[in-house]
């Protein structure tokens, strides 16, 4: 991927006084705006815009040879996709009203406030890149293609609504506001979030902690880095992981367990891109880029208040939700296959063949551990591999005590609200209900007695004695 500049494409300043020129700029640096170019002659201001695509123009409209309001009805005309700023000493109502009639996105008057002309431009460049990923959505859906599938190699899938997840990332990996992404343990989020970098085209560092179980001071020095003397053990300064990841990406994983006072100081980082290191008083700025993670529901923690409601509509502007592997059961054979030709390459050995039972075995498991969960499966089995076809005891002696767990852990009450069964008529008795069990299970298990007996929780005797009682009671 190539380097990112902010904005992506420069910021077009238009000025004849100079003082004004370096002003403008030195305040947009000040922001992280640095992609800037600067014209003092108008005169070259067309044959300028034909040769480059610029984010935004700011146009001053006094000027020699040819003034800014005679340049802006070509400029809204001709680049209707590139937001004009004009800036004049003008305080006339009549003039700010005629440029914004003529296409003008906003009007500044001399001397401008710094916290005026930041928010303005920032403004300007949202517009655009909303435009931008808009037109991206309908261009990624339209035509169904990974622009830069390269970036996506960890993530082995060819389900529609993972492929769908994977063209919205693509879309937004350039933004700079924060991602969110949630999803159970084991879905592979801290994957997605390299992808994010990876497209992003940041020149920084990838830097990843997990601040669950973080109390607020130890999540403020790990984040924020602390000052020589801050406190007792202070012996030297502290670089936080903020500014390990200027320029780069910041990886949140689980924000979920965050402390209020912990989400406090979040909030301000994502609000006013700056912090504070332990035993500052003043202010630091940050480029770094926030992707957050979390494998709780949100919207319970909003609901009981252990969650803050500003700081997730901050996170949420742009939301990754990561579906279950349960949800995309045609993928475990893919990660199947991915899994073992790794496990091998690890242990030294020829890659085992699979039977075909493994993958229906595989299929009707929940995976409450997902993608993590079927990963360590494949090398637990691939560890004691000796032959030449996997053998399945492994993987049987797993299944079987994960169903003997849940079993002790679902009392009956967990059971009635899963809502297993509905009947619309009259109930079946419990002989009828033990044969479509066994149908079912049978169905899902694809004929095999050894793979529906698992799930049935029975032995494969008796689960053969049951089939053979059910002939015999159809026959007769």
């Amino acid at each position: 991927m190539a380097e990112i500049n902010y904005p992506e494409y420069p910021v077009l300043i238009i000025d004849d006084e100079d003082n004004a020129l370096q002003s403008f700029e030195i305040t947009l640096n000040s922001c992280g705006i640095e992609n800037i170019v600067l014209c003092r002659d108008s005169r070259e201001v067309l044959s300028l815009l034909k040769t480059r695509k610029f984010e935004i123009i700011l146009l001053d409209l006094t000027m020699p040879h040819v003034t800014g309001e005679e340049l802006l009805p070509h400029i809204v005309q001709d680049y209707p996709d590139t937001p004009v700023i004009i800036i004049t000493g003008d305080i006339e109502v009549e003039t700010a009203v005629k440029c914004m009639q003529n296409g003008a996105f906003d009007y500044m008057v001399k001397p401008v406030e710094e916290k005026r002309l930041i928010s303005g431009v920032k403004r300007g460049i949202d517009h655009n890149r909303l435009q931008r990923e808009n037109m991206d959505l309908k261009q990624q859906f339209l035509y169904g293609k990974l622009k830069h599938p390269e970036a996506f190699s960890q993530v082995i899938t060819r389900d529609p609504a993972m492929l769908s997840i994977l063209k919205y990332i693509e879309v937004i990996a350039r933004s700079p506001e924060p991602v969110l992404l949630t999803g159970e343990t084991g879905v592979g989020k801290e994957l997605i979030a390299r992808a994010v970098y990876q497209l992003s085209g940041r020149k920084g560092n990838f830097v990843s902690v997990n601040v669950a179980g973080l109390d607020d001071t130890i999540f403020s020095d790990t984040l924020f880095g602390h000052l020589k003397g801050a406190f007792t053990d202070a012996h030297q300064s502290r670089r936080g992981l903020i500014e390990q990841a200027a320029s780069g990406t910041l990886f949140l994983d689980e924000i979920g367990d965050l402390s209020h006072s912990s989400q406090v100081k979040l909030l301000r980082l994502l609000q006013e891109h700056e912090y504070f290191p332990i035993g500052s008083d003043i202010p630091r700025q940050t480029d770094a880029h926030i992707i957050a993670s979390t494998n709780h529901d949100l919207g319970k923690l909003l609901a009981s208040g252990q969650f803050r409601k500003d700081l997730y509509y901050r996170l949420d502007v742009h939301h990754v939700h990561i579906p279950p592997l349960r949800e995309h059961p045609d993928d475990i054979v893919l990660l199947m296959e991915h899994f073992l030709e790794e496990a091998a390459t690890c242990y030294e050995k020829k890659k085992p063949t699979p039977p075909p039972e493994l993958f229906v075995m595989l299929k009707n498991y929940s995976f409450p551990g997902n993608v993590r969960e079927l990963r360590a499966m494949i090398y637990n089995a691939v560890s004691s591999h000796t032959s030449g076809v996997l053998s399945l005891k492994s993987f049987r002696k797993l299944l079987n005590e994960r169903r003997r767990e849940d079993d002790r852990s679902t009392g009956a009450g967990e059971v009635e609200e899963r809502n297993m069964f509905q009947f619309s008529g009259p109930l079946p008795t419990l002989k009828q209900a033990e044969i479509l069990l066994i149908r079912e299970a049978m169905k899902q298990a694809q004929g095999n007695q050894t793979i529906a007996a698992a799930m049935l929780g029975k032995t494969r005797q008796t689960l053969n004695y049951k089939l053979k009682e059910e002939k015999n009671s159809t026959a007769s």
